[in-house]
């Protein structure tokens, strides 16, 4: 794809740097727009040495080719990042007072910006105006992260890490799954769906995992060049053919697939929804309904707790490099799905936590869905939505991250 890839005067344009390699890599041929302030953090010599490209602000630089006009018409995808509450600014007002914004009144493809800026000033009316008004129009702005900003300051406005709006902005135009090479040579272990604890012959507890999202995490992992080994409870879509799987149904029957596999894995992903209790007698004849009118009293146990056991062989006697949990939250009266999720992530001890919100019936079953991905270093990603893939690939783009730098 042609891509223009513009950068607003902030801080956080070094790592506009990393997302430009990131878009080479994949194979796309990207065009830099830095506005004049962008320049006073990161030359030009950096953005046309990474992207072989010509770099320009101005609209006076080749006036023969009319590059405000040629650029937004030729390019598949416009990316601001970051894009600076000015640069929001004068995109919702329609200015066109550099090669940027002229750029983006000639877009005739998928525009996507990923805001960057101080807590106060992404909140300001006159910013959440000018986003409204930008999303009013068709066009994508991502929500920032939030985390350590410029100085001391923390909180909402940090731009989201490269590998989040990477994945983000190609999946508006659906190309975010492009082969890489970055996992091979890896092991990838992936649990997949739901597990189902038998209470007689014909009646089980269970769960409304589909197994969807550990699917596209297989097929993410797979197209980053991992040898993945799927570890499948129930699922509702069928298996890649190529895949190595192993088939359990039970917790427990899951929990020994985990350990037998984490000595040879560099990752694994819990991604099946595992029962947190099982009946604590199984009856070997089916439950009669009698017509005595006394209902059966049914006594459960704890199952396992597989993600935090791996954690913790890991620690004795070594293992995968990272170990990924998701959790499926819904919020209650002691917190949000977010509090418990920081709160799980700490009790796990796992390096990433990938918070689903499941209240109302959401995410399970669905094709799509939207996520947080805490890290154990204190990391909080902006929401990454989409198709389950586009998650998969932002978690597997995070794992990548964390094994190569």
């Amino acid at each position: 794809m042609r891509i223009v890839l513009g950068v607003g005067g902030g801080i956080a344009a070094y790592k506009a740097a990393s997302l430009l390699r990131l878009l080479t890599e994949a194979g796309h041929s990207v065009t830099v727009i830095p506005t004049e302030a962008a320049t006073r953090f990161v030359g030009t010599a950096t953005w046309e040495a990474l992207s072989g490209n010509p770099v320009s602000n101005s609209v006076w630089d080749d006036v023969d080719r009319v590059n405000h006009v040629r650029l937004g018409h030729e390019a598949d995808l416009i990316i601001v990042a970051p894009a600076t509450a000015d640069v929001l600014a004068r995109a919702a007002a329609g200015l066109a007072n550099d090669l940027l914004t002229g750029t983006l009144l000639m877009a005739s493809g998928p525009v996507f910006f990923a805001p960057a800026m101080h807590t106060e000033m992404w909140r300001h009316t006159a910013t959440q105006a000018n986003v409204a008004t930008l999303r009013s129009r068709g066009v994508t702005v991502m929500e920032p992260a939030s985390g350590r900003l410029t100085g001391a300051d923390s909180g909402p406005g940090r731009l989201p890490e490269p590998a989040e709006i990477f994945a983000a902005a190609l999946g508006v135009c659906g190309a975010s799954h492009a082969a890489t090479d970055e996992l091979t040579g890896r092991t990838v272990t992936i649990t997949a769906g739901g597990t189902r604890e038998p209470l007689d012959p014909v009646r089980f507890l269970g769960n409304r995992s589909s197994g969807k999202q550990g699917i596209a995490l297989a097929q993410a992992a797979r197209a980053a060049g991992a040898e993945v080994h799927l570890i499948a409870a129930h699922l509702e879509v069928p298996v890649p053919a190529d895949l190595q799987v192993t088939r359990v149904s039970t917790a427990h029957e899951l929990r020994s697939a985990v350990l037998a596999a984490l000595p040879a894995s560099d990752v694994l992903i819990m991604a099946a929804a595992v029962a947190d209790f099982r009946p604590a007698d199984v009856m070997t004849s089916k439950i009669k309904k009698g017509d005595d009118g006394v209902d059966p009293v049914i006594s459960l146990v704890r199952n396992p707790d597989i993600l935090k056991e791996s954690v913790e062989r890991r620690r004795a006697a070594g293992g995968p490099a990272v170990i990924v949990g998701f959790a499926a939250e819904t919020g209650d009266a002691d917190g949000d799905p977010l509090a418990h999720a920081r709160a799980k992530l700490l009790r796990k001890g796992c390096d990433l936590l990938v918070l689903n919100d499941v209240g109302q019936g959401r995410v399970f079953g669905e094709d799509a869905s939207a996520v947080v991905i805490l890290g154990s270093d204190g990391s909080e990603s902006a929401p990454v939505s989409g198709s389950k893939r586009d998650v998969a690939d932002a978690v597997v783009a995070r794992i990548t991250r964390i094994l190569v730098g």
